[in-house]
Parts: C-alpha cells; sequence; structure tokens
C-alpha cells in the first residue's frame, strides 16, 4: 500500500510541475521567467513546486487601487496639477514616459532637500513628528524593535498624546521579527496600526513576494519622506556586521506630497479597506524652489511594465551623463540593452553598487551582467565606504530621483515601490556632488569575471538563474 501511495504522490507532484509550468508560460512577465520556471518546474519537480507555490506568482491579482473609489482626493490631486503644471519652457525632458508610469502628472511649486545618510535623516524625520500638528502618516518596509525603533516609536506615542492622528503601516516579511508589544504599545496610545481587514484568496498565505518596499513619513500632507531608510539601528551604522550603511532619503515639499500621500492612501486602503480621505489635506502650499517632480510608485498591480520603463525612460531620455546607484544590480534585458545602447552612444554610464553584501544571491548575480556592462563602455564602480544600500540616479542636469526601487528585477515587477524624479537642474546639481563624492569612496571595476575569485567564476552563472526572482 506504501508503495501504491509513494507512486501516486510522485505522480501528483509530477502532473503539479507540468500544470505549473504552462501556468508559468502564460502567467510570467517576461519571457525569460517564463524559460526559467518552465526548465526548473520539468527538471527538479521535487524542489521547484513548492518553491513556485511560495514564489511563482507573476501578478497581484485584486490589488484594489484605491484612486477608482477615491475620486475626491485624485480630483484634487489633478485640479492642483492644473494650476501647478510644468513650465515648458524650464522643462527640457519628456514628461509623457513618466507620467504614463505614475498614472499622475508632473507638477511644478515643489522643493527637496537630500538627506544623506541615517543620522540626518531621522533627526529631520523626527523632527517633522515632533512639529506635526494634525496627522503624521508612517509606512516604513522594516520596523526594528531597537533603540532606534523605540525612539521612533516614542516619537509617535508623542504625537498622539499632543492629539495628533497617527497612522503606522509596515510589511509583514520586512517586520517579521518585530514584537506585537510593539503595535500593542502604539494602539494603547492611541496610534491607528494598519491590520488586514480584507480576505485575501487562498494562494496568499503562500506569497512571500509582493512586498511592499515602500518608505513614506507625510506630516500633515505639507511635508514628506521617501528614500532608502528603514526604522532600525544598522540604518544608522551601528551594525557590527555591515559598518557605516551609506544611504539617501529626501525631504519633501510642495504639491508633490500629495502624491505621496495618496500612494499611501492606497496602500492603506489595500490593507485595512478604509480611505480617511477627510482627514487628510490635498492642498500642501508650492515651495519657493518651484521644481518640477512626480512621485512614480509603481508594483505588480500594475497593468504594465512601470519599474522597468520609469528606468528605462531615464536611460533614453540620456544625452551627455546617466549615473545609478543601486545596492543590487539584477536588471532585465531591456534595462541591459538601455544601458549598453547609452554608452556606446557616447553616454557617460556609471553604475555605482556596494562592494560587500547584505543579500549573497544578488551581489552574486550581478557580477554575471558586469562583463556584458564594461565592454560597451559602462563604467562600474564598487563602493567601499561601508555598505552602500542607496537608490538614486541622475541623466544629464535635467532629471534626478531618489526612492525605494532597486535596479533589479524584484523591484521592477514583485516589489510596491515609490521613486521621487525631479525635473529640475538645482536638484540635479545636488544629487551629481552627493555622488561625486561616492565615487570617490569607490574603485573602478576593471576586471572581469574571469580574473574574479572562484565563488564568484563559478556562482555567478548559477545566481543569475534565478534573476527573475531576485
Amino acid at each position: 500500500m506504501w508503495v501504491v501511495l509513494g507512486s501516486l504522490g510522485i505522480a501528483a507532484l509530477y502532473a503539479a510541475s507540468v500544470l505549473f509550468a504552462f501556468r508559468a508560460a502564460a502567467t510570467a512577465r517576461t519571457p525569460q521567467g517564463a524559460v526559467g520556471w518552465v526548465v526548473f518546474l520539468l527538471a527538479l519537480p521535487f524542489v521547484a513546486v513548492p518553491a513556485y507555490l511560495f514564489l511563482g506568482h507573476h501578478r497581484l491579482h485584486g490589488y484594489l487601487v484605491s484612486r477608482r473609489e477615491a475620486r475626491q482626493a485624485v480630483e484634487a490631486i489633478r485640479d492642483f496639477a492644473a494650476s501647478n503644471a510644468p513650465d515648458p519652457a524650464r522643462t527640457r525632458v519628456n514628461l509623457a514616459p513618466f507620467e504614463h508610469c505614475a498614472n499622475m502628472p508632473a507638477v511644478r511649486g515643489n522643493g527637496a532637500e537630500l538627506l544623506i545618510d541615517g543620522a540626518a535623516a531621522f533627526d529631520t524625520m523626527f523632527a517633522a513628528i515632533d512639529a506635526a500638528q494634525d496627522y503624521v502618516l508612517v509606512q516604513f518596509y522594516i520596523i526594528r524593535n531597537d533603540r532606534l525603533g523605540r525612539a521612533f516609536q516614542d516619537r509617535l506615542i508623542a504625537a498622539a498624546a499632543r492629539g495628533v492622528r497617527v497612522r503606522v503601516m509596515t510589511d509583514a516579511l520586512g517586520s517579521f521579527g518585530l514584537p506585537g508589544r510593539y503595535f500593542a504599545r502604539l494602539r494603547a496610545a492611541g496610534v491607528e496600526v494598519a491590520r488586514p481587514k480584507r480576505p485575501r484568496a487562498p494562494a496568499f498565505r503562500f506569497q512571500v513576494n509582493y512586498r511592499n518596499h515602500r518608505k513614506s513619513l507625510i506630516v500633515d500632507g505639507e511635508t514628506g519622506f521617501t528614500g532608502g531608510l528603514n526604522v532600525g539601528d544598522e540604518y544608522l551604522g551601528r551594525s557590527k556586521a555591515y559598518g557605516r550603511w551609506r544611504d539617501t532619503h529626501l525631504r519633501l515639499r510642495g504639491p508633490v506630497v500629495s502624491q505621496l500621500q495618496l500612494i499611501f492612501l492606497e496602500d492603506w486602503h489595500w490593507i485595512t479597506g478604509a480611505a480617511p480621505l477627510a482627514d487628510l489635506n490635498w492642498t500642501a502650499p508650492r515651495d519657493p524652489a518651484d521644481a518640477t517632480a512626480l512621485i512614480v510608485a509603481t508594483g505588480p498591480g500594475d497593468e504594465t511594465e512601470t519599474g522597468s520603463l520609469m528606468f528605462f525612460s531615464a536611460i533614453a531620455a540620456a544625452r551627455q551623463r546617466v549615473w545609478i546607484a543601486s545596492p543590487y544590480f539584477v536588471p532585465d534585458m531591456d534595462i541591459i540593452t538601455a544601458l549598453r545602447h547609452a554608452a556606446l552612444r557616447g553616454v557617460d554610464v556609471r553604475l555605482l553598487v556596494p562592494d560587500r553584501t547584505d543579500h549573497w544571491m544578488p551581489w552574486l548575480a550581478a557580477w554575471a551582467y558586469f562583463d556584458a556592462m564594461t565592454e560597451a563602455g559602462v563604467r562600474v564602480f564598487r563602493y567601499t565606504g561601508g555598505f552602500m544600500h542607496q537608490k538614486a540616479f541622475v541623466v544629464d542636469d535635467t532629471l534626478a530621483a531618489v526612492g525605494t526601487t532597486n535596479l533589479d528585477n524584484r523591484s521592477f515587477r514583485l516589489n510596491f515601490e515609490a521613486m521621487a524624479l525631479f525635473f529640475d537642474a538645482g536638484f540635479a546639481g545636488r544629487v551629481d556632488a552627493m555622488l561625486r563624492a561616492d565615487f570617490g569612496s569607490a574603485y573602478e571595476l576593471k576586471e572581469g569575471i574571469a580574473q574574479q575569485s572562484p565563488l564568484i567564476r563559478y556562482g555567478a552563472p548559477v545566481a543569475r538563474l534565478f534573476s527573475p526572482l531576485l
């Protein structure tokens, strides 16, 4: 009997592998992803079928974009955008591709302050929370119950005690180790913590994809923050494993804050089913810097490949230079081709990546792409001044961006991300100066993969096989 049951189990496993292979071929977002899953499922079903249950969901069906229900907010933002339309004489980049990715118009009247590294960022964010008069909206991929996490918690509780409405949202997987008592203390102080209210499809509990990787802090609808920093001691450089943590955050002012707030509201609506429109301010005052800006929020609920398209559009717009800083470099073929083509037409293309790693698989996979980059004239710099986690780019002197999106397939297709794009020479100049300083703490990669250690030579091609998931 056991032999029969075992044979039936093996047969069922192979049948599942064939079924999942057909599903992957039909639903994968890219041909590379489809081929990778089909080969994996048919060649190693004992490993691939469980992996597919957790990782093989290619689109997030049923993500209820609250813009469809929050018409009041959308109309307010669009009316505000019409009265703050960009000045064509000052806009030297075609905004259309970026507005398509954002599903929102670019607006003028904005200002941005670069917050370089954790101390500057959290000092500024804490000061903004302390000055809040009406409400504070908080969203981080990771919140830890450590010194910084508890200090952050204390600030939110103090704000709530003053009568400020505080809402907090974090990612379940990113903050997996955060104890329930952390949220319990917040709720006891009157802080509203997002908890899922809407039932998910049965397969949802298997998914470790579709992480909400956004980091947003919004105060009174007038000041916003976004960038690469999460709430944890390592982001202040207190980790012995990582040492100095190099990251960049932004302090935003102007109408673009309303766009960041709408994205927060969408995510809040998805988790809780509520959309507290009437509680929020949708008319942020213009900043004297008067920069044109746009929040490009991307995710697996989008109809098109907005994450990849945003980077492709930026690279295609470059005439003199495109410099990109990303902790992970596992791009799709469109981005590889765009970078190579830009370098071949004489654009100064530079990639800044960390020399050390926090995740081995994407770090190894990146080595499999560097030769193709450098052969086309792309210059690869490896940052040695600590672990570099910032996500930023600058194009010519016309466009610069800081946010949460890595240059990898996970950020392009599996995570919810947000980038603040500024079509402004002043802001581009500040990002230029920041990245020049970072290049000063990096070395240029001159040797190909054949000259690297055995771990890299043999590990990189294997890791690259998993690039659709990295």
